[in-house]
Formats: structure tokens, sequence, C-alpha cells
């Protein structure tokens, strides 16, 4: 693999943490009051940052085939 690629795979890396980290607060979000209308619009903002991180995740594998991202 290349430098640019490395240095892209890790932009990306840095994204895809980020991702993570807003997921999980809009998760702990969920869970302050979870009979009320936030917590719904909450949790689906989570499955959508958990997509878009699974993308982030796709795209650093294709680029460093040798390196697996964790999808934890």
């Amino acid at each position: 693999m290349t430098d640019r690629y490395e240095a892209i795979a890790e932009k990306l890396a840095a994204i895809e943490e980020e991702l993570r980290d807003l997921a999980y607060e809009r998760l702990t979000d969920a869970t302050r009051s979870p009979d009320s209308g936030e917590s719904d619009a909450a949790v689906a903002e989570e499955k959508r940052l958990l997509q878009a991180r699974r993308a982030i995740a796709k795209a650093i594998t294709a680029l460093t085939p040798s390196t697996r991202v964790n999808d934890g």
C-alpha cells in the first residue's frame, strides 16, 4: 500500500472513531428518557450513525486489505 492510501485510511479511521463516539452519545441520550419522543429520535440517529460508521470501516478495509477494522 502506498503512503497516500495509508494517510487516507488514517483520516477515515479518525472519522470512524468520531462517528462511534457520536452514536454512543445518542444512545446515552436515549437511555436518559426512554419513553420520550427524543429517545426515539436518538435511536434513529444512532442507527444512521452506525450505518455511516460501517461504510467508513468498509472503505478502510478496501484501502488496507491486510488490516481489519474493529466493528465494535
